[in-house]
């Protein structure tokens, strides 16, 4: 089974249908960079639930080594620019990116990207629904 690193948004979908359990299970390990958590944190203000991953299994807090600096200037989120560019430094894992830049940062950088959709299409083809 493949392993994954998630942005902020699908996380806060899965949640929403109450099936955040299901990356875990697509996966053999979902990692969330630290910049990721902090904005699930802030998502309360906004009316999210405030997520623990620590307390779901299958999930990691994990940050990238480095950041690129020619990504500062861009206009993707911490959260977005910490998960490129973990999987960046770890290619063979599947990014999980919802926002259409970051995407298409993500994929000209050669990462492979899957969205919320293709993740709720995974579960349904692996029986999770």
């Amino acid at each position: 089974m493949a392993e994954a690193i998630t942005n902020t948004s699908p996380l806060i979908y899965l949640d929403r249908i109450r099936r955040l359990e299901w990356l875990p299970r697509l996966f053999d390990e979902v990692w969330v960079p630290t910049a990721v958590v902090d904005e699930l944190h802030l998502g309360r203000q906004h009316g999210h639930r405030d997520l623990d991953l620590d307390q779901i299994p299958g999930f990691r807090v994990v940050d990238p080594e480095t950041q690129p600096s020619e990504w500062l200037s861009s206009d993707l989120g911490p959260g977005e620019l910490a998960a490129i560019t973990l999987a960046m430094e770890h290619p063979g894992r599947v990014l999980i990116l919802d926002d259409g830049r970051a995407r298409r940062t993500a994929q000209a950088a050669g990462l492979d990207v899957w969205g919320t959709l293709r993740g709720l299409l995974g579960a349904k083809s692996n029986g999770l629904t």
